[in-house]
């Protein structure tokens, strides 16, 4: 089983023009999701996917595999999906493609190996996400943070800005849960995922993973614990982040 990772970044972001490339610590973020990411130690391929010639740029400086994807893209699955189509690497149905999303500059590289395990324990799960746990109320009422709600079985029911489960004093039981920005895909899945239109709920929510379930498909969840990893969404985020990251254990290490 092949496994390919694949970083989408875009200048265009409506809330962070420019984002990939805004400095953290003196690098592009792109940078530092990119180098973190490659650390994870089974890929057969990790590529950086974009629209933008300056962030194709950093790719060719940098000699990482870079790949020019439609300017047309206002998801990062379906550039996602477009890069695992031409990156050379012919993938059977069952290879997984990992999204790793350009803004989460904190990632570790065992967030990606908790991403790809549902995948290797059991062929009939299509597609995961990582949930890390919230241990933070002020990110649990946050609507930049996307709660899931799951089954027993660890499959994901519902993705809601809105904070839940429900409750009036936190932490709630069962321990909440948000969308970090790893998601792994049998090759298959994808396809068939990026062939579908926008759904109602995912329109409602601003969440691609809800187009999953509206049409009747099941999304695992890939569990970790909390850190102090925070994604950017804006210029505000990016500070944060920079003060964390001077303790991160791997800064320093690329």
């Amino acid at each position: 089983m092949k496994i390919i990772g694949v970083v989408p970044a875009r200048m265009a972001s409506s809330r962070f023009p420019g984002k990939p490339l805004h400095p953290i610590l003196g690098r592009p973020m792109v940078e530092h999701v990119y180098c973190r990411a490659a650390m994870f130690p089974k890929w057969d391929g990790l590529y950086l996917a974009t629209c933008d010639e300056e962030i194709a740029a950093l790719g060719l400086r940098k000699n990482w595999p870079t790949l020019m994807t439609s300017d047309r893209h206002t998801r990062a699955l379906d550039r996602v999906a477009e890069a695992a189509r031409i990156c050379g690497q012919p993938l059977d149905r069952d290879d997984v493609v990992v999204c790793v999303q350009g803004d989460e500059p904190m990632l570790r590289p065992d967030m990606i190996t908790a991403s790809v395990q549902p995948l290797l324990e059991d062929p009939k799960t299509t597609c995961t996400v990582l949930a890390m746990e919230i241990a933070d109320e002020d990110q649990f009422r946050n609507a930049d943070t996307l709660k899931i709600i799951h089954d027993m079985k660890g499959d994901v029911m519902y993705t809601s800005r809105t904070a839940i489960p429900h409750c009036t004093k936190f932490p709630p039981s069962p321990v909440p849960r948000r969308i970090y920005g790893i998601f792994a895909f049998r090759s298959h899945f994808l396809a068939t995922f990026t062939s579908m239109p926008e759904s109602p709920l995912e329109l409602a929510e601003a969440c691609d993973s809800n187009r999953i379930f509206d049409n009747g498909y099941r999304q695992r969840i890939a569990p970790y614990p909390h850190l102090p990893s925070f994604s950017v969404d804006s210029p505000i985020d990016s500070t944060r982040v920079e003060e964390h990251m001077k303790s991160d254990p791997l800064w320093g290490k690329y």
